[in-house]
Parts: C-alpha cells; sequence; structure tokens
C-alpha cells in the first residue's frame, strides 16, 4: 500500500506533533552501516545492554535489513534544536519527546492501514524513561515493559546511519545559523517504517 494522501496526513501529524522537517523515501535508499553498531561497544556506549531496544539485545543490521523487505516507504522526522540542548539537563526530555512523538505517528500509521509499521528513534529507552528504576522489567524477566507506548528502538543499535539519511531527505545534517552569533543549532531524529 503506497497512499500519497495517507503519507501527507501522517506527515502532518508529526508536523503538528513538534517536528521541524519531515519527508517519506523509500526504504532502498536506507543506508546500513555495520560500523555504526560497533560505536556502542567500543567505545562502549553507557546504555550498552540496559534495554531491549538497544544492542546486544536488538537483531542489529541484519535484523534491520529484514524488517526493510517488507516495507516500502519510510517516514523521517527532524527536530531541530540548540546545540546546547543536547548538552544539558534538557536532553532526556527532548529524546523522549522524540520517542514518544515517532511511536505516535506508528500507531496512526497503523490505524490508517499499515499493519507493519515500527518507528525507531535515537537514544536508550532505559535512559529516557526508566532512568530512575534499577534495571528494566523485560531484561530482569519481571514483568512487561513499562512505557510500551512511548519507547522505541534506537536506530545506531541496527546501523541506520542518520546522517546519510538526512541528506537523502535534502537537509544538511551540519545546520547552518542564520545571522552571524545566532546560538548554533543542531538536531535530532527518528524514523517510521511504513509496510
Amino acid at each position: 500500500m503506497t497512499d500519497t494522501t495517507d503519507f501527507d496526513v501522517l506527515k502532518q501529524l508529526a508536523t503538528s506533533l513538534g517536528a521541524s522537517d519531515v519527508t517519506v523515501i523509500p526504504t532502498h535508499r536506507i543506508k546500513i552501516d555495520e560500523k555504526l553498531v560497533d560505536f556502542c561497544k567500543e567505545p562502549r556506549c553507557e546504555n550498552y545492554g540496559l534495554s531491549p531496544g538497544c544492542p546486544p539485545h536488538v537483531t542489529g543490521p541484519d535484523g534491520f535489513r529484514a524488517l526493510l523487505e517488507d516495507r516500502s516507504h519510510v517516514l523521517v522526522v527532524r527536530i531541530v534544536v540548540p546545540s546546547a540542548v543536547l548538552f544539558s539537563d534538557e536532553r532526556r526530555e527532548l529524546m523522549a519527546f522524540l520517542h514518544e512523538l515517532v511511536a505516535t505517528v506508528e500507531l496512526a500509521a497503523i490505524k490508517r492501514g499499515y499493519k507493519k509499521a515500527m518507528a525507531f528513534a535515537g537514544g536508550s529507552c532505559k535512559d529516557l524513561f526508566c532512568f530512575d528504576e534499577e534495571d528494566c522489567n523485560v531484561l530482569s524477566g519481571r514483568g512487561e515493559c513499562r512505557n510500551p507506548t512511548r519507547s522505541r528502538p534506537s536506530m545506531s543499535g541496527f546501523g541506520v546511519n542518520v546522517s546519510h539519511l538526512l541528506q537523502t531527505c535534502g537537509w544538511d545534517p551540519n545546520i547552518k545559523v542564520k545571522q552571524p552569533g545566532d546560538e548554533p543549532l543542531s538536531w535530532v531524529a527518528g524514523i517510521v517504517l511504513l509496510g
């Protein structure tokens, strides 16, 4: 199913939720880079192994390629923020917001008939939603995910080359400020596979 009307509705939803940029491209244009997954291990990410949405608990690049086989398009969102936010106490809130945004679009896509819609975002769900919990319910075997409607797997754990993806979408990964002296800008991104 590829209905550009559906794409427009989903793009409008993402924009209304707070995405700065949204587009839909064919999934074959996603570049998967095996080396990106290695960065989770070395230098070791502080969230490595703490959630089911991050390595080593995900299927990695091979699993992601398998997901792409029966999904035709990907909705890509970018949220532009002042660079300082990514190095402040606001980072966790921003990344949680990104997860919630793509999760909401995923659920809307499923309601529109994209039964295999699946969202991914940046950041570890343990760090974003369960940072004050001793461990993950799922990984500890003590129960269900505490945030199943909010958290989504990390793109980097699957080898998604996000910088390349932004360029494919026509967005410069190095955002230029409009006026000299303006605050430097950066971005966070997420995707929703549609199929």
